[in-house]
């Protein structure tokens, strides 16, 4: 078929005329600079190694292009990177390239301040650490907090070897004990406080918080004074022949304890006759502790 160079001849005048207006209107716009702080990202860290401190999380970026693309650009649209390929353990400068900024089409950076970054690098180091729950708060009156515990017991931390091997334990979020008088369980978050020290992966624990009453103190008065291990064919007296005791229990345990149930004795081992200043014992009992036994020492005649 014939070409004929007039035909639509309409649409093609058309076409040149827009295409003559966009020309005219993007050549009369100005190129201008505008400097972002933008955040600054790091790719191709080796996975043998980690970052010691913090990294600079925003730098300075020169752009160049027209009025109209910068005045619409937001610093959100831009990403600064720092390439750590090749990298090796120890104090290391890494440049910052502007080939490396990442930013919309038809602009251009001029320049990243700082043109450079230094980092220490360390070999990453994994260790197995103990749980230890916070607890937040004081149990109601006349109760105390007995043992804690946490399932899992143990977590796997990760991060530079230095910071790695000074973390003793993670701890959690802290457990609302406060007026609490029976047993509380609760699920909470695992962390370290070393921010440079990560969970291999996150975690939560179960927390139980023991809480039961409070031990109390009784004095015991009359408790005789027994001798035990008298050698064969002497006789013994004990002055005085009754003392008191302080014990330590749970309440109501505690109140049915009477003096003859306390074995309070001198050993008498070994000893002939005389006159001797000894200590009083008590046999422990699983109900009650002793706190003190007045007076502590007894005058023991054998004949």
């Amino acid at each position: 078929m014939a070409y004929h160079p007039f035909r639509h001849l309409g649409l093609k005048v058309l076409a040149i005329a827009l295409a003559s207006v966009l020309w005219l209107t993007v050549a009369g716009e100005h190129v201008v600079e505008r400097s972002l702080r933008v955040p600054l990202a790091v790719r191709n860290l080796p996975t043998s190694l980690e970052i010691v401190g913090d990294l600079p999380a925003a730098v300075d970026v020169r752009v160049r292009g027209s009025s109209a693309q910068l005045n619409g650009l937001d610093s959100g649209e831009v990403l600064a990177m720092v390439d750590l390929t090749g990298a090796r353990p120890g104090s290391r400068l890494f440049h910052l390239r502007t080939d490396e900024v990442r930013v919309p089409y038809g602009i251009d950076v001029a320049q990243v301040m700082p043109p450079s970054l230094s980092l220490s690098l360390e070999k990453s180091a994994q260790r197995t650490v103990p749980i230890v729950p916070a607890i937040d708060g004081d149990p109601a009156p006349g109760y105390v907090v007995g043992r804690i515990s946490a399932e899992p017991s143990t977590i796997q931390i990760i991060g530079p070897e230095s910071h790695v091997t000074e973390v003793a334990e993670a701890t959690t979020e802290p457990v609302e004990i406060d007026g609490k008088s029976e047993r509380v369980r609760d699920v909470v978050a695992v962390g370290v406080t070393d921010s440079s020290v990560r969970l291999v992966q996150p975690l939560s624990a179960t927390v139980v918080v023991e809480i039961s009453p409070a031990p109390v103190e009784r004095e015991v008065s009359g408790v005789p004074v027994r001798w035990r291990n008298l050698g064969q064919g002497f006789s013994a007296r004990v002055v005085p022949q009754v003392v008191r005791v302080s014990i330590r229990g749970q309440r109501e345990p505690l109140t049915a304890v009477h003096a003859d149930a306390i074995d309070a004795f001198v050993d008498l081992t070994g000893l002939g006759p005389s006159q001797y200043n000894l200590r009083v014992q008590v046999d422990p009992s699983q109900v009650f502790g002793v706190v003190a036994v007045t007076p502590a020492n007894v005058s023991v005649t054998i004949k």
